[in-house]
Order: structure tokens, then sequence, then C-alpha cells
């Protein structure tokens, strides 16, 4: 900065050492002695004088127009310099100013990043935790329904908790969750096409089957004397005459207390035998009760016990009562029937949903 007024200083005195002092008058020769200079020579001597003054003046006008030029570059110079001495200050400033900002903008820059990193590490453990809480009313959802399926033995509470799990996971659009609904979609076609058993309608069976214990007729029952008269009266001609009436009527009631003494029938089973009429309301009651406990024993989802006892009431039903009755043949039938139903009483689980379930809300 102080380099520029010694230059300048420079610039001035190489301009006074070229300033020429005007021309001084030609000195002329001196007139010698031996006699007068000639005329011609002295106007010889004038013009070149006048010349070389003409020529001195003109090179000290031109001299004087390069001082000139020299001072206003000089001065334009040292403007120039104050100008860009100026405009370097300022332009520090401005870097100064600059760098300054910048360092600003970083850290600005550094906390919204840090910022932006805590918001999203919120979102996602938001996120996380709602899917979770998803997760955990699913499960808690599927396992009330699967309760539910194992209390009415029916597949309907399945279902429709499947497929609102099924739901509610495709709104959710979690990558994470497509696993679970994996698991789900494939429990659910799998209920779908479960073959399973018709527990209401097993239930009301055994119902109608102890209503019709009471009355199945027993192996050894006597035939009720008005069926037998009713039979006679059938076979009696309408134009017999009432006197021959009354004779045919004696002896059928004669024939009817003959047969009531002494029956012969086939009884397979010796116990049915001996079965005396007060024991035939026992073993009614004890058909009843197997049953009961049959129904019983299929609510609360133990189908081998309901099969035991269904296979008991049918040994009874077989053993005790007579096997030519067509209400004995129907109940017979229909015992048979539950019991290959009760073969596959079994309700499908959902085993696979809820092990899949667990295991996305542990974060595994």
């Amino acid at each position: 900065m102080t380099q520029e007024p010694a230059d300048e200083a420079a610039a001035r005195t190489e301009v006074k050492t070229l300033d020429v002092a005007p021309p001084a008058a030609a000195v002329l020769p001196a007139p010698s002695s031996s006699g007068a200079v000639p005329r011609g020579v002295l106007y010889l001597f004038m013009i070149v004088a006048a010349l070389a003054l003409a020529g001195s003046f003109t090179l000290w006008q031109k001299l004087s127009t390069i001082q000139e030029q020299l001072a206003r570059q000089s001065q334009d110079s040292g403007t120039n310099a104050i100008e860009a001495r100026a405009l370097a200050k300022q332009a520090q400033e401005i870097a100064r100013d600059t760098a300054a900002r910048q360092a600003i903008a970083e850290t600005k820059l550094s906390e919204v990043a840090m910022q932006r990193s805590q918001i999203e590490e919120l979102v996602q453990s938001m996120s996380r935790s709602r899917d979770e809480n998803m997760l955990v009313d699913i499960e808690s959802a599927l396992r009330l329904a699967q309760q539910q399926a194992q209390s009415t033995g029916s597949v309907e509470p399945l279902l429709s908790a499947l497929r609102v799990a099924d739901q509610r996971l495709e709104r959710a659009g979690q990558p994470r969750l497509s696993r679970v609904r994996a698991a789900v979609t494939r429990d659910l076609d799998r209920i779908k096409t479960a073959t399973t058993t018709d527990v209401p309608g097993i239930l009301a069976r055994l119902d109608e089957l102890a209503r019709l214990a009471d009355e199945l007729p027993a192996s050894n029952a006597v035939p009720k004397a008005g069926a037998a008269a009713t039979a006679a009266s059938a076979r009696k001609p309408a134009s017999t005459p009432i006197s021959v009436q009354w004779w045919v009527k004696l002896v059928d009631d004669i024939r009817d207390e003959a047969r009531g003494l002494l029956r012969v029938s086939r009884i397979d089973q010796p116990e049915a035998v001996l079965l005396a009429p007060e024991q035939l309301f026992f073993l009614r009651e004890n058909l009843k009760l197997r049953l009961l406990n049959a129904r019983l024993a299929l609510l609360s989802r133990q189908s081998d016990a309901a099969r035991a006892d269904v296979s008991a009431a049918l040994l009874a039903v077989n053993k005790y009562f007579d096997p030519a009755s067509r209400k004995t043949q129907l109940v017979a039938t229909q015992l048979q029937q539950v019991q290959t139903q009760l073969q596959a009483v079994a309700l499908p689980r959902i085993d696979e949903s809820l092990a899949v379930i667990n295991t996305a809300a542990a974060g595994r």
C-alpha cells in the first residue's frame, strides 16, 4: 500500500529530468579581425538559429504534453490504486462475511440434519409402536376367535377374525408385515377348504335321540292286548250275526290269554330276558344319561369321551331293545351316523399365524 506514492514520486522525477531549458540565442561567431563576415553567412546562421529555436519550442511543447499525460496517468493510477485498495478491502470484508455466513449455514445444516434424523427416528418409533399395537390387537382377536370356535364347534369366528386381520394388514401397507399377511392368508384359505363337523346338528340329533329313548320297546316286552283285539276285529267279517260274533270274541279272548301265559320268541341277549319292568325305567334313564354325557363332552371338545358314550348307547340299544322295531332301528342308525361324524370333529388351528405375529411383534 505504501509503494504506490514512491512510484508516483519516481515518475515525477523522471518527468523532471526530461525538462529541457528553452533554447538560448545562438552564439554567433565573432567577426574576425581580418575583415567583416559575409551577410549571406550571417543570414544563414540566423535561419539555422530560428529553426533550432522552433524545433526546441516544438520539443518543449511535446515534452510538456507528455508530462501532462504522465501526470494524468499517474493521477489515474493513484485513483485506480485507491479504488483497488477499497475494492480489495471490500472483497476481504465480503470474504469474511461469506466465511462467517458459510460457517453459520454449515452449523444450521448440521442442526437440520440432526433434527431430521431425530424426526425420522421418532416417526419410525411411532410407526413401529403403531404396528406393534396393531399386531397385539390382531393376536388377541385371533386367540379369542379360536376360543369361540372351540366352544361353538364352528369355524365362522376364525374366518371372520382372519378376514378382519387381512384387511387391517392390507391398509397398513408395511413391508415388514408382509410375512404376517401371507401367514394369515394361508390359514384363511386352509380353513375355507377344511372339512368340519356340524356340531350344532350333532347336538340337535343327540337331543332328539334322548327324547326317543322313552319310546323304544324292550326286547322282552309283552304285546298289548288292545292291539291283538283290534287285529281280531279287523279279521272278523262285517256280515257275521251277533251271536256268532259273541262266540268268536270269546274264543279270541281265550286265545289271547293263553298267548299271554306262554310266549315263544328269539332273544340273542340273555340279559334282555331277565330285564324286569322296573329296571326298564332305569335302563332308559341310563341311555338318556349316556346321550347327555356325549352332548356335554362334545361341547367341551372332548371328542374321545363323546364317541365312547355314543358307542355305549348304541350297544345298549342293540342289546336291550327290540331290533325288529322301526324306532329301535331308527335310533341305532342315527347313533351310528353320529359316531361316524364324531371322527372328524377336530377344528383347524391357526398356530402358524400366531407364531408369525409373535415373531413380528418381537422385532425379529
